[in-house]
């Protein structure tokens, strides 16, 4: 069986985010999240490039990094030679991290990549089983509640410097599919004014999402054994709404007997 395509290997996802000013955004809530967690030993779940784990670090916590993509785990290795990287799904948990862990957090808009309700369930469940009894996880996704019941068809573009006098341009266009399915086409583009032709696609792909919604999400934690502590419309504190632009929930894993 050919393995399959590492779509996001072929995009610089390291490039197309000012990750220094994401990462001052989120570390206050990162750090009040976790700061309540059973143990330092934490789980970075989609770490990607492992802009995360290593801010973990620096904060004084012992974070694991947990990615299916190669090319992004190798980026991960290559910037941090010292940290924890594993490859592999997030349905199997259970197989690829130890247990004892304290806290976890998937974001990014990581978790719609478990397209099929029975791989969310196995997520959930196998982190269940790796984080002590009163671990904290924070989960972030886009607000597919909103995307959804709007019909929203693309999310805002990203316009960042570039070289020769160019500029980069990331767009992430969506359509929406029966059964909740969302196809998401991230789009890199060349922009450079005054020159023939301006605009030139440097990447596109298709990746096939879940547009989980909040009510789905939360039903199938609370099926793993975690409780919601907390509903956030964003990755900076603000409570959730409908016209939030993310889902992010404080979830603490109950304990057992």
């Amino acid at each position: 069986m050919e393995p399959k395509p590492d779509r996001y290997g072929r995009i610089a996802y390291r490039s197309l985010i000012d990750w220094p000013q994401r990462l001052k955004r989120e570390a206050p809530l990162l750090q009040r999240v976790l700061a309540g967690a059973p143990s330092r030993r934490v789980l970075d779940l989609g770490c990607g490039t492992g802009e995360h784990a290593r801010l973990l670090a620096s904060l004084g916590f012992e974070p694991t990094g947990v990615d299916a993509s190669p090319a992004q785990l190798e980026a991960a290795r290559e910037a941090d030679p010292q940290g924890r990287y594993v490859q592999g799904s997030l349905t199997d948990l259970a197989g690829l991290v130890e247990a004892g862990q304290g806290g976890a957090l998937c974001v990014g808009n990581t978790l719609p990549h478990l397209t099929e309700e029975a791989d969310l369930r196995r997520c959930f469940e196998g982190l269940a089983s790796r984080l002590l009894p009163g671990g904290l996880f924070l989960l972030q996704t886009l607000n597919y509640d909103r995307i959804l019941d709007r019909g929203e068809r693309a999310l805002p573009a990203v316009v960042l410097p570039g070289a020769d006098g160019a500029e980069t341009v990331f767009l992430r266009l969506m359509t929406a599919r029966p059964g909740g399915r969302l196809t998401f086409t991230p789009v890199r583009l060349r922009w450079c004014p005054g020159v023939q032709p301006p605009v030139e696609v440097v990447s596109a792909e298709e990746v096939q999402l879940r547009a989980w919604r909040r009510a789905e999400v939360e039903a199938l934690l609370a099926a793993a054994g975690f409780e919601v502590r907390e509903a956030l419309g964003t990755m900076t504190g603000e409570p959730w709404s409908p016209a939030s632009s993310d889902l992010v929930l404080v979830v603490e894993k109950l304990s057992q007997g």
